[in-house]
């Protein structure tokens, strides 16, 4: 490791935790009895909470760590349509009526961000910027602009094509082929976005317990008891809300999502001059690499935020930090000098047909593996979930009753990450 890549000042911590800290809660024993029983605080499981709060039922949420620790605050903050499968796949998998339900939950996800943020008045710096999703290739650019002069009839989306000549109105690089701006995505300060969402909980009477961890889950008539090292809470309804935290608690759920480490580092301050010529538009940045690259300005654009992937097998934030930089200077030489203030790295949830899921197992309710796209469809699926724990038919959605595969001898550890990983960068790389 190469200290001189580092700033004085460095942090493995997420670079929002430098304005939000983690929450100091209340400790307390939880509650004998209450209506719902949430595990996980993050954006799934609050707006559930919210929801059933609001509904008039008594709601705890348990954490096994600080509220909001995991993902829902150490992610980048861009929000898109969060549906992986186009189209085409979806219908040969599930016919073109599901297929197009599914993607309208996708583009619902992002207008109900919005509008929820705006509807509370959380401050979290929401913008709708706009994607700009680069090709890596001459051949994916062709394969974007097929996809976007194509777009299945009563599911278009606002895009539009930029050719490489164009490339720099958008960003700041010659690495690229070009790329297609996605206009209606967004970004959010995901640290003031979690903080406001806990304060709209709290607020509806939702008790957080964090640094409580659920033990159990056991059947108890119609009811279910949940133990956790500060007591035992009998429940009507039960929400699992883990994502990529997701652990023995429930083995079902843990056998079917995959939990894969994203890292991310922010740059120091950099001139103004320097990032309105990187990145002039303010877009949320990816590619079109199978191992992906996504990347920002930070709200207050004085720093590139940017996270990937650069490893085979999980490792250490000091480990990724240089190399997502090295990543990072061959987009932009001009940050050749550049020092990294922070690197951390969090845990999403894959599944093996990469899509989120929501639904129940022995009656308990769940919503999970959002597939790297969760700042918009975790809240989304998190605020159905919670209609669907009160019985309201608007809680339905076009994900529901989709077979949540596995596949035989996983059990939670994906020993097969690796392998994956070397096999999808060969193939980007063949594909430049």
């Amino acid at each position: 490791m190469d200290s001189n890549l580092f700033t004085p000042d460095f942090k493995l911590t997420p670079y929002w935790w430098d304005h939000v800290p983690r929450p100091v809660l209340p400790t307390a024993d939880v509650p004998a009895q209450a209506d719902v029983v949430v595990i996980g605080s993050g954006y799934t499981g609050l707006n559930a909470a919210l929801q059933t709060a609001r509904g008039g039922r008594a709601t705890i949420v348990l954490d096994a760590e600080d509220a909001g620790w995991g993902c829902s605050t150490r992610n980048g903050g861009q929000i898109s349509t969060s549906i992986k499968p186009g189209y085409d796949e979806l219908t040969r998998r599930h016919g073109p009526e599901r297929a197009a339900a599914i993607l309208r939950e996708g583009r619902n996800s992002l207008a109900w961000l919005g509008e929820f943020i705006a509807a509370e008045r959380i401050d979290c710096e929401f913008r709708v910027v706009g994607r700009f999703h680069a090709a890596h290739s001459p051949g994916q650019y062709e394969a974007l602009a097929r996809s976007v002069a194509n777009q299945p009839k009563g599911l278009e989306v606002p895009v539009h094509m930029v050719p490489r000549a164009e490339q720099r109105t958008e960003l700041g690089t010659d690495a690229y082929y070009g790329g297609a701006v996605f206009t209606k995505h967004a970004s959010v300060d995901p640290g003031l976005y979690h903080a406001g969402l806990l304060d709209r909980a709290t607020e509806a009477g939702v008790r957080v317990f964090a640094r409580c961890a659920a033990t159990g889950i056991e059947r108890d008539g119609d009811r279910f008891r949940v133990a956790t090292a500060r007591g035992t809470c009998t429940a009507r309804d039960v929400v699992v809300a883990t994502n990529g935290y997701t652990g023995p608690l429930m083995p079902w759920l843990q056998r079917r999502v995959i939990p894969i480490g994203s890292y991310i580092i922010a740059t120091e301050p950099l001139p103004t001059e320097t990032m309105d010529r990187l990145m002039p538009r303010n877009r949320t940045v990816s590619d079109t690499r199978k191992v992906v690259y996504y990347y920002r300005a930070s709200p207050d654009r004085r720093r590139i935020l940017f996270g990937g992937r650069v490893s085979h097998n999980e490792t250490d934030p000091l480990r990724s930090g240089p190399k997502l930089r090295a990543e990072l200077v061959r987009l932009f030489p001009e940050l050749a000098d550049v020092h990294i203030s922070h690197s951390w790295s969090g845990f999403v949830a894959y599944t093996f047909d990469e899509l989120a899921h929501v639904g129940r197992h022995d009656g308990v309710h769940y919503a999970m593996g959002y597939c790297g796209s969760g700042v918009g469809m975790a809240g989304y699926l998190g605020m159905r979930l919670g209609q669907q724990v009160l019985g309201k038919p608007k809680g339905a959605t076009g994900l529901d009753g989709l077979s949540f595969q596995t596949r035989p001898f996983y059990t939670g550890n994906p020993w097969f990450l690796a392998p994956s990983v070397m096999y999808y960068r060969w193939r980007d790389e063949r594909a430049r």
